[in-house]
C-alpha cells in the first residue's frame, strides 16, 4: 500500500439511482461522467492531477493539492449546476438525474488493488450518504445540492473567495458510527436529521452532547416553552427510518 498523501477529495452520487431500469441507469451514468469531466476542466484541473474511481452510482475523485480550491468550491457552485440543468432539460421528468455532491480534503492511502483507503475518505462519504445531504436535495427544485466538509468550509468557504458567499452555507451536525460531525451544506436552511443513512446504524448522539431525543426528533438550541421547561444545544428534526436510511 501507498503511503497516505493528502488530496483534495469530490464525490458525487446520483439520488435514486436503484429505482431505475439497466438502459435508464446506463444513460444517467453517461450523464453524470459528462459532468463529472466538464466539472473538473471549468476547474482547471488536469487529467493529470485526478484520479477517478467509479462506484455505480457514483464517481470519486482525488485531487492533487496544487489544484485550487476556491476555484473548485466556484465551479461546483455554477458550472456544474448549469451543466446538469442543460443536460435535464432535454429529459423527461422521470428520467431527471439529480446529484448529491461532497467536496472535503485528507489523507488517502491506495492499495495493491488500487483500492482507496482512508479515514478521511470514509469521512467524506459518510457526508455523501448522510440524511441532511438527501433531505437537502429532496426539499429543493435545483439539480443538485452541495455539502462540503467543516476543514473545507473553514479554510475556503468562509473567507469569501471571489464567486463563494459564505453567508448561502449553513451548518449541520450528522451523527455517524464514527460520532458526530460537522459539514456545511449550501443553500436555503431547512429541517435536517441527523442520523447517517447506514443501514443497521443503532448510534446515539455522543454522551454528553447537549442533545434531546423526544419520539425520534432531536431537539436542541435555546428552546423556550417546551413542556414548560428549556432545552439546550442545537437544533435538528427529522424522523430517521428503521435502518436509518431515507
Amino acid at each position: 500500500m501507498s503511503d497516505p498523501v493528502y488530496r483534495t477529495i469530490l464525490l458525487f452520487d446520483i439520488e435514486q439511482f436503484g429505482s431505475r431500469d439497466d438502459v435508464e441507469q446506463a444513460y444517467l451514468r453517461r450523464i453524470l461522467y459528462d459532468v463529472v469531466d466538464a466539472t473538473l476542466v471549468d476547474a482547471d484541473v488536469d487529467e493529470t492531477a485526478a484520479l477517478r474511481a467509479d462506484r455505480g452510482d457514483s464517481v470519486m475523485a482525488l485531487i492533487d493539492t496544487q489544484v485550487s480550491v476556491p476555484a473548485l468550491v466556484k465551479t461546483l457552485l455554477t458550472e456544474t449546476p448549469s451543466l446538469l440543468h442543460s443536460k435535464n432539460r432535454l429529459l423527461a421528468d422521470s428520467a431527471r438525474m439529480r446529484l448529491r455532491i461532497v467536496l472535503s480534503a485528507g489523507y488517502v492511502a491506495v492499495d495493491e488493488l488500487d483500492g482507496w483507503v482512508g479515514s478521511d475518505l470514509n469521512h467524506a462519504v459518510r457526508l455523501l450518504n448522510a440524511d441532511p445531504l438527501r433531505d437537502a436535495l429532496k426539499q429543493r427544485d435545483g439539480d443538485s445540492v452541495l455539502c462540503v466538509s467543516d476543514g473545507v468550509y473553514n479554510g475556503v468557504v468562509r473567507h469569501g473567495p471571489l464567486g463563494v458567499r459564505p453567508e448561502d452555507f449553513h451548518r449541520v451536525t450528522v451523527e455517524t458510527k464514527e460520532g458526530p460531525t460537522v459539514a456545511w451544506l449550501h443553500g436555503a436552511q431547512g429541517p435536517t436529521r441527523v442520523r447517517a443513512a447506514e443501514a443497521g446504524s443503532a448510534d446515539s448522539p455522543a454522551a454528553g452532547a447537549d442533545t434531546a431525543q423526544v419520539n425520534h426528533t432531536s431537539v436542541a438550541g435555546d428552546q423556550y416553552g417546551v413542556s414548560g421547561g428549556t432545552v439546550h444545544g442545537d437544533l435538528h428534526f427529522g424522523l430517521p427510518g428503521r435502518d436509518g436510511r431515507r
